[in-house]
């Protein structure tokens, strides 16, 4: 079941070789157990989504020139997040901030081709019938 996700979830890049952080300003004045709650716009790179240690994407361009300098050996490079459109699906019955509140089976695709998920929602209530 989808949950509500939060600032400090925890994300993961398909081609990132560290988990990162989600960094959520408090614009939209909601918190969610604590910290701010996120929307699907909460996607800027280097603001919201902090860089997943090196990257092994051959698409990103520093890891193509450092894999050409060495002879075709994948080199990974340091990560510089590209996302430049929002996470989908989000939560569309919900909004925060006049958009959809992002849940944790949402999505973010990095300029680069990897896909972010969320490992760790930061948001850890549930409810017991």
């Amino acid at each position: 079941m989808p949950s509500q996700v939060s600032a400090t979830a925890t994300l993961q890049c398909t081609f990132g070789a560290a988990p990162s952080t989600l960094m959520v300003l408090p614009k939209n004045r909601v918190l969610a157990e604590g910290p701010p709650a996120a929307n699907i716009m909460d996607h800027i790179p280097m603001l919201n989504i902090l860089p997943f240690g090196m990257c092994q994407s051959p698409a990103n361009p520093m890891v193509a020139a450092a894999t050409a300098a060495a002879m075709g050996v994948l080199t990974p490079m340091p990560c510089i997040p590209a996302t430049s459109s929002p996470w989908i699906p989000g939560a569309p019955t919900v909004l925060l901030g006049g958009m959809p509140t992002l849940d944790n089976v949402s999505k973010c695709m990095c300029n680069w081709g990897g896909v972010i998920s969320i490992n760790m929602p930061a948001t850890t209530k549930t409810m017991v019938p």
